[in-house]
């Protein structure tokens, strides 16, 4: 693709967790982390947590081997170029996508990542369910301190890593903008997603997240399924151990997110997925910004 090529992008957003989408079928986009930085810039690019390439398993050196179970691989790119293993609110949106563009029908379907193939339901309601594999618990915890403040966190991994820190209030997290200090670092080597967590009922609760390479976001799908399974063991609940599933509604800045543990461990998310705009980069900005 050269770059006087005038480029198709989407806007959509999963409880407020907002994305650019690329379409890229045939793999022939080259973005760089600056590219992608400057698109999600919210004042000089569109605007947004991060970019969502459309690209064909098949066409991605990355998913081939994935081609045989999902015809679609999700390119998640965080809000400052990183590569992200997954995204929970990402993979939704993706999916809504996918239906939007005739390139799918209502139903199941599976999605190629990083962190492996997400099975997904796309509901003639709107919201889509995403099967988003097992939580892994390792043993290594670490502290998160804050303005004074500590609290132990527990240690998720989602595909990618989280750190669950329940607390008093919410407002204890600050402006999130930075990373919150965290120690031993070297649970960590590749960064993580902080969630703070507070109790709003019986099997309901409420978050915020700073996540890694985007700072504060509005819903973190990933980070809203660490935060269920985390409570679930807190509340001294495990489905692999009494056989039934457990549910827990969580809040995030956006909206709510529906997340079940089954007991074979995986974990099923279930929220709103919305396509709000469309339109095709201007060449000459679209030049300067893969320069």
């Amino acid at each position: 693709m050269t770059s006087t090529q005038r480029l198709a992008f989407l806007k959509g957003h999963g409880t407020e967790n907002d994305f650019v989408i690329v379409p890229d079928p045939d793999g022939l986009l080259d973005l760089s982390a600056s590219a992608v930085a400057r698109i999600c810039d919210r004042r000089a690019g569109l605007g947004g947590d991060g970019v969502l390439r459309v690209v064909r398993s098949a066409a991605h050196p990355e998913a081939r081997a994935q081609a045989g179970e999902a015809e679609w691989f999700m390119d998640y790119r965080n809000g400052d170029g990183s590569i992200a293993e997954m995204c929970g609110n990402g993979v939704r949106v993706f999916a809504r996508y996918l239906l939007h563009a005739g390139l799918v029908e209502a139903g199941d379907l599976a999605i190629a990542t990083r962190a492996g193939i997400r099975r997904v339901h796309l509901a003639k309601s709107g919201d889509v369910t995403v099967s988003m594999g097992r939580a892994e618990l390792p043993a290594e915890s670490v502290v998160v301190t804050l303005d004074g403040r500590s609290w132990p966190a527990r240690n998720v991994n989602m595909g990618n890593p989280h750190a669950v820190a329940f607390v008093e209030d919410l407002a204890h997290a600050g402006d999130l903008r930075d990373v919150p200090p965290f120690s031993p670092a070297a649970v960590y080597p590749d960064g993580v997603n902080i969630e703070f967590v507070v109790d709003r009922g019986p099997h309901h609760v409420a978050m915020r997240v700073h996540e890694r390479g985007s700072g504060e976001t509005r819903s973190c799908g990933t980070g809203a399924c660490a935060v269920a399974v985390a409570a679930a063991r807190r509340d001294g609940l495990d489905p692999a151990d009494t056989g039934a599933p457990v549910t827990y509604t969580v809040d995030v800045l956006g909206g709510s997110l529906t997340i079940t543990e089954l007991p074979d461990g995986t974990v099923e998310m279930t929220g709103p997925a919305e396509i709000v705009a469309e339109g095709t980069f201007e060449a000459a900005w679209l030049a300067g910004a893969l320069a």
